[in-house]
């Protein structure tokens, strides 16, 4: 790994920590980023000579904190400069240290504050914590990336505004907040997965910090069962990953799967994490898809695969959450439960422009589809399926299933 490479999984792995701590009290996020990130060039022209500091991140921190005092001497903020000068000299300390957790989950609980934009909560996350560009996020929300930009600097903006303090909230403040930092962590989590299957280097490290977040969300909030539950689900998806595709390279269903190629550690840490969920006198949408996960994989456990169940646990999720991929994957436990023409209805139902571009709906129409004998109508679906694709595995399969039926 040459000096650029190692620069660049510093930067990605600890942006949200380092933007954590160069904000926190201040709320000044924008400047925080603006700091970090003339950081990171600064260390692209000194460490290929100077070589990698001991502590990098301390490193970076210390670059970001002097450029923010230049910046704010130059100001006429002089006021506000005064007090940023005085936060960051407290921060010294840190930067010995690695920065702590806590920093990171406290930013974003201000990104789910009230004040923001409910639409904006879960990508200004992912921004400010993850580090993605608009562009790397706006098919995840079907938003063009010149709009999601502009949205979420009106949304830095707002938190500078209104000085949210730097803190996880409690009581009855919690819940709300908790809900869209979980569906911040689980869309990384998801586009990291997605973008390491397309080839996409950075990918794996994203998902691996959305693991990390979790554990940290699960760790501090052992009652939260939602929270329980999303580790769990994130845990038993990364189980499975080294079983997933095949040696040519194409996409192995989880029914087909080798068991013995899943990580046996992470699917008793997902079990214990759910069982922790399911102790809670409480049910969410998490809950349920990390029961569905389970249900998946019982056959590690001498059990075959209960797909009523599984339609069952799909049924409420829709109750809970009908999401086009909800429906999705009820209309596809249905075609295995032997009621392809029911799964079909589901999918025409659920059938919306943004359906249109989702690729899961594609491909379980074009197999609902073949089931029923419309062969025609199958492979023009499998064609959608396999043009909406990014990752080469899925594409090889759905084009391995299209060939079958050109064969039979």
């Amino acid at each position: 790994m040459n000096t650029a490479e190692q620069i660049e999984k510093v930067a990605r792995l600890s942006h949200g920590r380092l933007v954590a701590i160069l904000a926190a009290r201040t709320g000044g996020v924008t400047d925080a980023m603006d700091a970090l990130s003339d950081a990171v060039l600064r260390a692209l022209e000194v460490w290929p000579l100077r070589g990698v500091p001991d502590n990098p991140e301390g490193w970076l921190v210390a670059t970001a904190r002097n450029r923010a005092a230049d910046t704010a001497r130059r100001s006429a903020r002089a006021a506000r400069a005064a007090d940023t000068l005085a936060i960051l000299e407290e921060e010294r300390a840190d930067m010995g240290q690695a920065v702590t957790p806590d920093r990171t989950l406290n930013l974003m609980f201000v990104c789910a504050h009230p004040s923001i934009d409910a639409r904006m909560r879960t990508p200004l996350m992912l921004q400010l914590v993850l580090g993605l560009d608009a562009r790397r996020m706006a098919g995840a929300f079907l938003i063009p990336p010149g709009t999601l930009g502009q949205r979420l600097t009106r949304a830095r903006a707002k938190i500078e505004a209104a000085r949210i303090g730097f803190s996880i909230p409690e009581g009855a403040d919690l819940a709300p907040r908790l809900s869209h930092v979980l569906d911040a962590i689980y869309v990384a989590f998801t586009v990291g997965t997605d973008g390491e299957g397309a080839g996409d280097a950075k990918s794996s490290s994203l998902a691996r910090e959305a693991i990390w977040l979790g554990s940290l969300v699960a760790a501090q909030m052992p009652r939260e069962a939602e929270a329980q539950a999303l580790f769990a689900l994130m845990l038993h998806t990364q189980a499975r990953r080294p079983a997933r595709v095949d040696a040519e390279g194409c996409l192995v269903p989880l029914d087909k799967q080798d068991m013995c190629l899943w990580d046996a550690r992470l699917l008793d840490d997902a079990d214990m994490a759910l069982r922790l969920a399911a102790s809670e006198a409480s049910l969410g949408r998490y809950q349920i898809e990390a029961a569905i996960a389970a249900a998946h994989v019982a056959r590690r456990h001498g059990l075959t695969t209960d797909w009523q169940a599984i339609a069952a646990l799909y049924r409420g999720l829709v109750a809970l959450y009908p999401t086009t991929g909800a429906l999705t994957g009820l209309a596809a436990a249905l075609g295995e439960c032997g009621e392809p023409a029911a799964g079909l209805a589901i999918l025409d139902d659920a059938e919306t422009a943004q359906a249109r571009q989702y690729q899961p709906w594609w491909a379980v129409r074009a197999h609902l589809l073949a089931v029923v004998g419309d062969q025609a109508n199958a492979r023009a679906a499998y064609d959608q399926a396999i043009t909406l694709s990014p990752d080469p595995a899925t594409r090889t399969f759905l084009a391995r299933r299209k060939a079958l039926l050109l064969s039979s």
